[in-house]
């Protein structure tokens, strides 16, 4: 139990706040039926999460090193847990929402600890094995988030995709407080303090970014609505970036992306999330509103993604050898983006059986941009910024799904507008109401003889809009596997990677970057 009790104790609590991000897809219709919703208030309750884990990420990142990363993930897991439990209660949408942002700094506190745990805790073949274990888990996780969401949306009711978390939490607690050591090794600087000017920046930065992005469908790009959040949020990310390059300790140390590993590592995480996943929301909307599918139909439909996402991660940690960095990252992104750019291609009368190929073979792309990114970011650092990098790997992780997601509904509204127009009297509220969800309301406000042409034409902007993000996010990740491959094109100008601590013995510079390790290193 030395082996696999810190290990359990640290994919247990990675599993869980993974699986929140997507596990209110396929509830998101039942959560507007029982409170009530506008679109945007449903990209928030998505949103929301993501972008206060991305928010905190670094900030968390940095207390852990400061405080301990044990203590971090404690106090993450408590707060998570509450939060939960506020989520459940919940009795309108505000609330709701509020309470995500909550549940989101507890798993950032949680997130931002995970990988540098894993590299001060293990070495050589049990570092390999660990890494392949947690890639495993971070690879299925958010694809799970669906399935599991629609088991018990249906089977029991939306409230406990939230209330399943507390015993959870529990368990990961125990096994925390028993297997993981008090104080993880590494060095602490005592004139090190927490950036607090950087914290706030980034967050106003990110947050009103997101805001802008998602606000911009019903008020217009041109309205102040949207242009005055996104001046705020340019002017914060612009000082922020001032602000650490100048301190002498800052919350992000950019000389970090002077490594072209570490940026291509944020690049592969980024766009592989807000690309396949972003779009995930919309397609849970289309499963359940225009297919009618139940939500546990719904989530069985994105399986076939989970397993191949999980599957390469499991093959490529324990069995074959370890790709490059730059054949991984950049094949890893080609796949996900054919994947999901092969779900571009509904018709008014097409089922979930379209789909399935595509999330397969996304998902086997997002296995291996699991499997590569989180090693080429953690291999790139010294071990005392082993949290900064994991929190820095986090937070784009996260930045890209709530981008995704913001943009992604923006995109669909605009698609769906443009089916409408000349075929229904208010094409942008039309459109507004079918993107959250509303198709069956629209048919039922509508005369009994004008039914069945309207429920035709709601099925093709539907198939548009859907259409549109699938083909933008599969040129997205293509365009990401571009620039990884290029941007790592010549890895000798890297220099070598400094020491990390409980790095596989013997391996190379870019077979060391695989959460797997080295090749065939078999089981501890």
């Amino acid at each position: 139990m030395r082996i696999w009790g810190p290990l359990v104790a640290i994919c247990l609590g990675t599993f869980m706040l993974l699986v929140d991000v997507t596990i209110v897809l396929v509830a998101l219709p039942a959560m507007s039926d029982s409170l009530g919703s506008s679109l945007s208030q449903l990209q928030w309750v998505a949103d929301g999460y993501a972008l206060a884990v991305a928010a905190a990420l670094l900030g968390a990142g940095m207390l852990a090193d400061l405080h301990g990363r044990r203590r971090m993930y404690v106090g993450g897991l408590i707060v998570f847990a509450v939060a939960s439990v506020a989520c459940a209660l919940s009795p309108n949408m505000p609330v709701l929402i509020g309470s995500r942002v909550v549940q989101g700094l507890g798993a950032a506190a949680m997130f931002t600890t995970t990988l540098s745990l894993i590299s001060t805790l293990y070495e050589g073949r049990r570092l390999g094995l660990a890494f392949g274990a947690w890639a495993s888990v971070a690879a299925s996780a958010s694809a799970l988030g669906p399935v599991l969401g629609g088991l018990l949306t249906q089977a029991l009711d939306w409230r406990w995709i939230f209330l399943v978390n507390v015993p959870v939490t529990v368990l990961a607690l125990a096994l925390t407080f028993r297997h993981i050591p008090r104080s993880a090794p590494g060095k602490r600087d005592a004139a090190r303090r927490l950036d607090v000017p950087g914290v706030l920046l980034f967050a106003l930065g990110a947050g009103g970014f997101v805001y802008a992005v998602t606000e911009a469908h019903t008020q217009g790009w041109a309205s102040a609505a949207t242009l005055v959040p996104l001046g705020i949020a340019l002017a914060a990310f612009a000082v922020f970036v001032r602000v650490q390059s100048r301190g002498a300790h800052p919350l992000l140390d950019l000389s970090m992306f002077r490594r072209p590993a570490f940026t291509a590592a944020m690049i592969t995480i980024s766009v592989g999330e807000g690309a396949v996943y972003g779009i995930l929301p919309y397609t849970s909307l289309w499963l359940q509103s225009v297919r009618h599918l139940s939500p546990i139909g719904a989530g069985l439909v994105v399986l076939p993604h989970a397993v191949a996402a999980a599957l390469v991660a499991v093959v490529c940690g324990r069995w074959l050898p370890t790709p490059s960095p730059r054949l991984g990252a950049s094949l890893g992104l080609l796949l996900a983006g054919l994947g999901v750019g092969a779900e571009g291609f509904l018709g008014p009368e097409s089922g979930w059986p379209a789909l399935v190929g595509g999330l397969a073979l996304s998902g086997f792309g997002m296995g291996l941009v699991f499997q590569v990114a989180a090693s080429l970011a953690l291999g790139s650092v010294p071990p005392e910024r082993a949290g900064m990098a994991s929190g820095t790997y986090s937070t784009f992780e996260q930045l890209g799904y709530a981008f995704g997601v913001a943009a992604f509904g923006t995109l669909a509204v605009s698609a769906m507008t443009g089916s409408l127009e000349g075929k229904v009297t208010d094409a942008s509220a039309t459109a507004g109401t079918l993107s959250g969800g509303g198709a069956d309301a629209l048919l039922s406000a509508a005369p009994d003889a004008l039914r069945p042409g309207l429920d035709h034409t709601l099925h093709a902007a539907f198939a548009t809009g859907h259409n549109t993000l699938a083909l933008t996010a599969g040129a997205l990740c293509l365009a990401g596997a571009a620039l990884v491959a290029w941007s790592t094109r010549r890895p000798r100008d890297e220099g070598p990677l400094p020491a990390r601590q409980g790095a596989p013995a013997g391996t190379s510079r870019t077979r060391a970057h695989a959460p797997g390790g080295t090749s065939g290193h078999g089981s501890s």
